[in-house]
């Protein structure tokens, strides 16, 4: 055997071992899951994150591939999310709620932390029909884009692990709710008519509050679909006076909680 064979060799035993040892870690990352579950510790933890990184970093000291080697843990680590979300949530999560709510703040900002799929429905009804939202509405009219939102929800039936930004009025419709729940759990995220108006009042992409942005108008129409939110939502998470990262912990820990009361329930 050449030198460059010795080498190859030693590289692959190399991996055998990154392969062992990648094993043994995702399957601590399960027990830890199930320990958190049981103990109701919160899932998502970023300080341990840092805290693993800033350990990574002290033990490689000078060493001359030391940014490599960060890079490859941040990957694991993206991963070991990815782990923990696929224990977690088999299903997608339809956050649904008033515009303004901060749906897709929100989505975005779980697909981070959970390493999940993300759609946004508004935006891929406009990719699918090439037009605006305003466009569609003013020119087919309100009824022809609900029958967009509905067979988008059909769409999504084939997959799994998405979390999906739902338009204002996806509950306007009875059947969207059992399209939603077919394969995921509902999300209600609720805010003020004030906090919405302090959202929305500078956007021109709500057509439902052309020549009505004024937070009357938005409290009229927020009570008269409250109660369809209500009755579609699995789960209830208030995004007033919170940030992003919190909204996102209550609402891993609530689906958790929810999961755990629905498997007790069957069982």
């Amino acid at each position: 055997m050449d030198r460059i064979e010795e080498i190859r060799d030693k590289i692959g035993q190399c991996d055998d071992n990154i392969i062992e040892q990648l094993v043994a870690r995702m399957r601590c990352i399960q027990d830890i899951i199930e320990y958190k579950k049981e103990k109701g510790i919160p899932i998502l933890q970023p300080e341990q994150e840092k805290k693993q990184e800033d350990n990574l970093k002290r033990k490689l000291g000078d060493n001359p591939f030391e940014e490599e080697m960060l890079d490859i843990f941040k990957y694991i680590v993206k991963n070991s999310r990815r782990i923990q979300a696929k224990a977690l949530f088999n299903y997608n999560i339809f956050l649904i709620g008033f515009m303004g709510a901060g749906k897709s703040t929100v989505a975005r900002e779980l697909k981070k932390q959970l390493e999940m799929n993300y759609v946004e429905m508004d935006q891929l009804i406009v990719e699918q029909r090439g037009m605006a939202i305003t466009d569609i509405f003013e020119e087919y009219g309100e009824t022809y884009f609900r029958n967009l939102e509905s067979n988008v929800l059909i769409e999504l039936q084939k997959r799994k692990q998405t979390i999906v930004s739902c338009g204002g009025g996806i509950v306007v419709r009875e059947d969207n709710k059992d399209h939603m729940k077919k394969n995921g759990r509902v999300v209600f995220l609720t805010a003020t008519p004030n906090t919405v108006y302090e959202r929305v009042k500078n956007s021109t992409e709500r057509p439902i509050l052309n020549n009505n942005m004024n937070v009357e108008f938005i409290s009229q129409l927020l009570e008269k679909r409250r109660a369809l939110y209500e009755e579609a939502a699995d789960i209830t998470v208030a995004t007033d006076g919170k940030s992003v990262s919190e909204i996102c912990d209550e609402i891993v820990s609530e689906l958790i909680a929810y999961d755990l009361r629905l498997n007790k329930k069957e069982s």
